[in-house]
């Protein structure tokens, strides 16, 4: 085992005087916290006392404004970033937007950025050129027993990023921290001389075991209950779950509810899917979810339908889950707009007393989440309010893309064909979060809904405006570029040098100096 070398205690800091160790061994350092909002206020300490050399500054200030305007409107999370960039400091974490945690670790990976603040999300499947791996918090909270020690195989996975081989590390430093000896006596014991705890198979988990037995059968793979014991007796789940006879009750009762909720027939012993289970498997849909889907668009024949209803029906699925959570101060308000919507609802409402009730109103809250994004509700507005980042923003708005295009589909095969045409608009609006009005103009090539509202509100709402609107106009709505990209679109052609335009001042992105200066 390599020792740690002495580091100087410049601060009360010990993260910080570590990091500052590292920098000045020209090495990289990540640190790994528990929670978002310690990764941005741990980069931010950090990054606060560097002193840079002058020949990284240039580049820093140029990595700086990219990270700020990666987002069409920076919110205080891009700020935030950019200012620790700005320093060689960078935080990373899920609530990122994809093209900054990119900027991040490919930057890190070039040894421009010298630090990272990270939450355990980093751990997996990211090979960074780590010479030291601070892990600052072991023990994590989790309801409803509190503060826990986090598991041996995750403690391992954040040191096995020091020292990667790929970057030319001959060793690297994996460092804990501990305020008493006691303290230091437990983290030895628990991860240094500790053993790691079992691997579980996925396949225990109800909804992949579901998932997998369609799969076999839409597949032709196996295509009776001892073709299917046949298989999975051979997985590590059988391995593992050791009962068998036990294991055969679960499938068996698997089969009873593919075949009620008709994605197979069952004649003989010979399992086959049907066209509609086929589907199922296709999408890579829990088939529990896919029964649903169908059963609350059975039902929207009798309710008053509006885009909230779609958004509510996707946000009470498995697969969108974990759901926003609803604080005690806002609980009475979700029940509210609950009621509100009421007469909407494709879901059925559980009783206030049973388990459900507490997913439900999270499946509201979030749906509220996605109603106000097509509203054009921007994401500085939805942090402050839903506590939801630009990265987790995206991913809810592609899980949910994907469970309306499962919900279009299961239409077609079910023959509600009224509700298509509602489903693919939803799914436009949520791509670019815009109102209906905005829905022609998005239609066109590098028209997102900023440039679409700002033409909208020139008076240019249909194609059939764009054809009429004035080259000159445009381009000094939208840039001469996309302005004859546009006009080229809709059948119109026009020469580039032909269009002038009187240099103007135009709104653009907010700088990172005008940001400090409101500091």
């Amino acid at each position: 085992m390599q020792k740690t070398s002495k580091i100087k205690h410049l601060y009360d800091n010990n993260v910080l005087n570590i990091c500052l160790d590292t920098i000045d061994k020209g090495k990289q350092a990540l640190v790994f916290v528990n929670t978002k909002n310690s990764a941005e206020a741990e980069a931010e300490r950090i990054s606060r006392k560097i002193k840079l050399k002058e020949k990284d500054k240039k580049v820093l200030e140029e990595l700086s404004q990219k990270v700020l305007t990666t987002l069409d409107r920076p919110t205080k999370q891009c700020q935030r970033l950019a200012l620790c960039v700005r320093n060689g400091v960078a935080f990373h974490h899920a609530g990122l937007h994809s093209a900054q945690r990119e900027l991040v670790e490919d930057n890190f990976k070039k040894g421009i950025i010298k630090i990272i603040c990270a939450t355990p999300t980093l751990a997996y499947g990211v090979n960074l050129p780590a010479f030291r791996v601070v892990v600052r918090d072991l023990k994590r909270f989790s309801a409803p027993r509190g503060m826990n020690w986090i598991p041996v195989l995750e403690f391992l996975q954040f040191c096995g990023r020091a020292g990667r081989p790929d970057f030319n590390d001959k060793f690297g430093e994996a460092i804990c921290l501990s305020q008493t000896e006691s303290e230091r006596a437990r983290i030895v014991d628990n991860y240094i001389d500790g053993e790691p705890e079992e691997i579980l198979s996925k396949l225990a988990v109800e909804p992949v075991l579901r998932t997998y037995i369609l799969s076999l059968i839409a597949t032709e793979y196996a295509n009776t209950n001892d073709e299917l014991m046949k298989f999975f007796g051979k997985t590590f789940y059988a391995y593992q779950f050791k009962d068998i006879r036990k294991l055969k009750g679960i499938i068996t009762r698997i089969l009873k509810n593919l075949k009620q909720w008709e994605f197979i027939t069952i004649s003989d012993d010979y399992l086959e899917a049907t066209l509609l289970g086929t589907r199922v498997s296709q999408l890579y849909l829990d088939p529990y979810t896919a029964h649903y889907l169908i059963t609350c668009l059975k039902r929207a024949k009798d309710k008053m339908l509006r885009p909230f209803s779609f958004l509510q029906m996707v946000s009470y699925t498995l697969e969108l889950r974990p759901l926003l959570t609803v604080r005690v101060r806002e609980y009475e308000h979700t029940e509210e707009k609950a009621a509100e919507y009421q007469s909407s609802l494709l879901s059925l409402e559980p009783s206030m007393f049973e388990p459900e009730y507490e997913e439900y109103l999270k499946s509201i809250k979030t749906a509220l989440f996605f109603n106000d994004w097509i509203d054009e509700k921007d994401e500085e507005l939805l942090l402050e309010q839903y506590n939801i980042r630009p990265g987790e923003t995206r991913v809810k708005l592609d899980l949910a893309d994907w469970l309306l295009y499962s919900s279009e589909e299961l239409s077609k095969l079910t023959k509600m064909h009224g509700l298509i045409k509602e489903l693919a608009k939803i799914r436009v609006r949520l791509k670019y979060g815009a109102k209906e009005e905005l829905l022609p103009l998005l239609r066109l090539r590098m028209i997102g809904r900023a440039r679409a509202r700002k033409m909208y509100n020139n008076k240019i709402k249909t194609i059939e405006d764009v054809k009429k609107a004035d080259i000159t106009k445009l381009t000094q709505l939208i840039g001469k570029q996309i302005s004859l990209s546009i006009k080229k679109q809709v059948g119109q052609e026009f020469r580039e040098e032909k269009v002038k335009v009187k240099k103007g001042k135009r709104k653009g992105q907010t700088s990172l100096a005008k940001y400090e200066n409101k500091k």
